[in-house]
């Protein structure tokens, strides 16, 4: 589950593994990496419009010794050294079988018969490119590209990310998808909102973010998305900061003109459980275009999803329908962080596909017009909808989960069949479509 502890926690070790490397200036990250595109674009999805399409989010945050980007084993691990047993931080194991050799990074870990388990890197630029051409090849329409406002100080982090976006960029134009930036505000102080304000204007002005033909577009204007709003779990900065980042993103004269979607507490309507009980919350919503309440681990089984269909996601629908506003539900196909907390393994079970169908159809029934998959890379939390391999190595202290002898690209393909359902192009079904 998306938290300000995770994502923090991830940075400080990021910075840690990063201490003894060469001195690397911000200025200088920003001449190497703020560039804008211009290379080829292939027509494909609709990217003037968020409806009707089956978006996922993509982290992007998975570093390896020996990559090039100097930062170590970042997100693979829990703790400072090398990726071996007792020491990794995901639960289920990446399919790295179409990757080239230099894409591979070779682990502490070793396959049930011998072999050397491999992990990649986002640093990679042929990874991202592939990572597309499979949203490509089982046909979803694109990805929210996470932009964590905790790593635009730090020289390394910055350039990772940039990086990785400009892969995400690249990729979803060569394959015909669609692309978006998402600023995750966790671990945000309220002294540095206005540093997120100078990222974008980077962005727009230096990379020329929005303006190449794969970035998403919706209402007319690119979409930009701020996630963490309104969530009662301690975080320093508040509802009203994201009322000046809304207003910033919606009406600055040079930055602005966009829609922005904010990403929400679940109960972000009632005000209460995981959102902060003040009715300011409302108000930012209602200066916004559309509105996104992160349910991964908010149910767990699916009678929860049948629950959640009725109790929350009809209601919250509706009272965005009444302020004028659009509704993106998120969907996840299951969850589990083991290797990462200690919680139970394999903690809210895919079911072969069935938990993340369900909540398609759900979705489906209650009108939704489009549908938001977390997330695309995210091995750590065990929502990965990418391919992973049920070949694990056998853990001592770190334990791994399995697609239950599915295909490695499963959930790729049944995330595709998702997007004909929204469309109307195949019926609801109690069970997962053959093909």
């Amino acid at each position: 589950m998306k938290s300000f502890a995770l994502v923090l926690a991830a940075c400080l070790a990021a910075v840690a593994q990063a201490a003894d490397a060469p001195r690397l200036t911000r200025e200088a990250v920003l001449d190497e990496t703020l560039k804008p595109y211009t290379g080829p674009s292939v027509r494909g999805v609709d990217t003037s419009t968020l409806t009707g399409k089956v978006m996922c989010g993509y982290q992007g945050w998975f570093n390896a010794e020996g990559d090039g980007a100097e930062r170590g084993w970042v997100h693979w691990t829990k703790h400072h050294g090398p990726l071996a047993d007792g020491n990794a931080k995901f639960d289920f194991w990446p399919d790295v079988s179409e990757l080239a050799p230099d894409e591979r990074f070779a682990t502490g870990f070793k396959h049930a018969d011998g072999r050397v388990a491999e992990v990649f890197s986002s640093f990679k630029q042929p990874t991202v490119l592939r990572h597309f051409q499979w949203m490509r090849d089982y046909g979803i329409d694109g990805a929210f590209v996470q932009r964590f406002v905790s790593g635009i100080h730090d020289p390394r982090l910055l350039r990772h990310n940039n990086t990785v976006l400009a892969h995400c960029r690249e990729g979803a134009n060569r394959n015909g998808r669609a692309y978006a930036v998402m600023y995750d505000l966790s671990g945000l102080r309220p002294d540095r909102v206005g540093e997120v304000m100078d990222d974008w204007r980077m962005l727009r002005s230096r990379m020329r973010i929005g303006e190449d033909p794969a970035y998403l577009r919706h209402r007319g204007k690119p979409v930009v998305v701020l996630w963490g709003v309104g969530f009662s779990d301690g975080r320093a900065y508040t509802v009203e900061d994201c009322r000046r980042l809304v207003k910033f993103l919606k009406n600055d004269p040079e930055a602005g003109g966009c829609t922005v979607m904010l990403g929400v507490p679940a109960h972000w309507r009632e005000l209460k459980g995981d959102a902060v009980n003040d009715p300011a919350l409302h108000e930012v919503c209602k200066l916004a275009d559309i509105v996104s309440p992160w349910t991964v681990g908010r149910y767990g089984n699916l009678e929860g999803v049948a629950r959640h269909g009725e109790r929350l996601l009809k209601p919250d629908m509706a009272w965005c329908q009444e302020q004028g506003l659009d509704y993106l539900p998120v969907v996840f196909p299951g969850f589990s962080w083991h290797n990462m907390y200690g919680a139970p393994s394999d903690q809210i079970p895919r079911l072969k596909g069935q938990f993340l169908w369900s909540q398609f159809c759900e979705t489906k029934r209650a009108g939704a017009s489009m549908i938001y998959v977390a997330m695309f890379d995210e091995v750590d939390e065990g929502t990965a909808i990418f391919k992973c391999t049920n070949d694990v190595p056998p853990g001592g202290e770190s334990k791994f989960v399995t697609f239950e002898g599915l295909p490695g690209d499963f959930y790729l393909r049944l995330t595709g069949l998702g997007g004909k359902l929204l469309r109307g192009e195949i019926p609801i079904s109690a069970r997962p479509p053959e093909r």
